[in-house]
């Protein structure tokens, strides 16, 4: 009797020891299979209308590529560069211009809950999402005059139905949505409206994007620009050597905008 007891305490005694085991190693190699990221980038393109370059007959002179390739290869290898650069930042990326076919019905379907405002570049130094600004307007000698303002804008997203974000969310766990708004190419000598002179002997890229987390809070906005040189018409070598540094710009802009305090 004594000797079947100890046999059936031995063996509770095991099962209890080879269970705790197993949770244990069960634990430990999920644990690598799936490692922690501390977030998950969306990459949405700029739609093909906001597209505006100067330089397009330039880089069809050299290559031959008509102005829809242009574009392509633009908009394609922007997200590609933005791609890279999270992802040596340690971000999970899901880039919608990785298969257009997969991603087509998602990517129009975001487009339709975009709107779009020019309003004024913050300052990276102290960001703050920019608010949308009241028309002054004033009557002089009897007529309507609306009072201009000459500070520098760029093309901001926003998004008409707040749904939209916390849907993506649910569906590819990213808690943050990069949008490109516009790519801007200015010819040599170009100048915005608000600038004196001659314009700038180089060629300049200005990308306008937004970036909202998954609860639909805009953490960083703007532009990033970059020249480059005015005989340069291989687009390949622009989005290797100048794609790259806008894209690295927006991520140290996106790390900053994560690591600011939550007001």
């Amino acid at each position: 009797m004594r000797k079947e007891l100890f046999l059936l305490i031995l063996s509770f005694l095991s099962f209890n020891f080879i269970g705790q085991n197993t949770t244990v190693g069960a634990s430990h190699n999920k644990n690598e299979r799936e490692p922690s990221a501390a977030h998950k980038v969306m990459l949405i393109p700029f739609e093909s209308r906001l597209y505006m370059s100067e330089i397009d007959q330039s880089i069809n002179a050299e290559t031959k590529l008509t102005a829809k390739e242009i574009k392509y290869k633009f908009r394609d290898g922007l997200n590609e560069q933005l791609y890279k650069a999270f992802k040596t930042n340690k971000f999970n990326v899901v880039d919608l211009m990785e298969d257009t076919a997969k991603y087509r019905k998602d990517l129009n379907g975001i487009y339709q809950y975009l709107t779009y405002e020019f309003q004024k570049i913050p300052n990276q130094e102290n960001y703050q999402p920019p608010k949308k600004e009241k028309e002054k307007k004033a009557i002089e000698k009897g007529q309507l005059n609306v009072e201009s303002n000459s500070d520098a804008r760029f093309m901001n997203a926003k998004i008409t139905d707040a749904k939209v974000v916390p849907i993506l969310y649910g569906k590819y766990k990213t808690d943050l949505f990069v949008f490109i708004n516009q790519l801007d190419i200015k010819a040599s000598g170009s100048k915005g409206p608000a600038e004196l002179g001659d314009g700038n002997g180089n060629r300049k890229i200005t990308v306008h994007y937004t970036v909202y987390t998954y609860d639909a809070k805009e953490i960083n906005s703007g532009v990033a620009e970059e020249e480059f040189a005015v005989d340069l018409n291989n687009p390949k070598k622009i989005i290797d050597k100048h794609f790259s540094k806008i894209a690295t710009t927006i991520v140290q802009r996106v790390n900053k905008g994560l690591a600011a305090p939550v007001k």
